[in-house]
């Protein structure tokens, strides 16, 4: 993909946060992926107006099983990542899970 350069104004503060973290060079490509992350949420958002206006509202009885659903779908990828490990020799349990890169504090 082709990039050209533009100048945009930022808070300060959030600007060098965001430049602490992502360190030298990141910048550009942690501003990009926001920028993406939001259209693809705009998106989304103008999906579910369209859906609602062909179909109806989403009631919360349908919210709620699709979280439902969603958790399912979370505990088995845990179960079999949970059986990778233990299959691979890896540690298994509370404290092996803090210690995983990537795994939530």
């Amino acid at each position: 993909m082709a990039t050209k350069k533009y100048t945009v104004t930022l808070p300060e503060e959030l600007a060098e946060a965001i430049r602490a973290e992502v360190g030298p060079g990141g910048f550009s490509r942690y501003v990009t992926h926001a920028i993406e992350r939001q259209r693809e949420q705009e998106r989304l958002g103008e999906a579910v107006v369209w859906w609602e206006k062909e179909y109806g509202e989403v009631t919360e009885a349908e919210l709620a099983e699709a979280e439902a659903e969603r958790r399912e779908i979370e505990r088995r990828h845990a179960e079999l990542a949970r059986a990778r490990r233990v299959a691979a020799g890896e540690p298994v349990g509370p404290a092996a899970e803090q210690q995983r890169p990537g795994a939530a504090a």
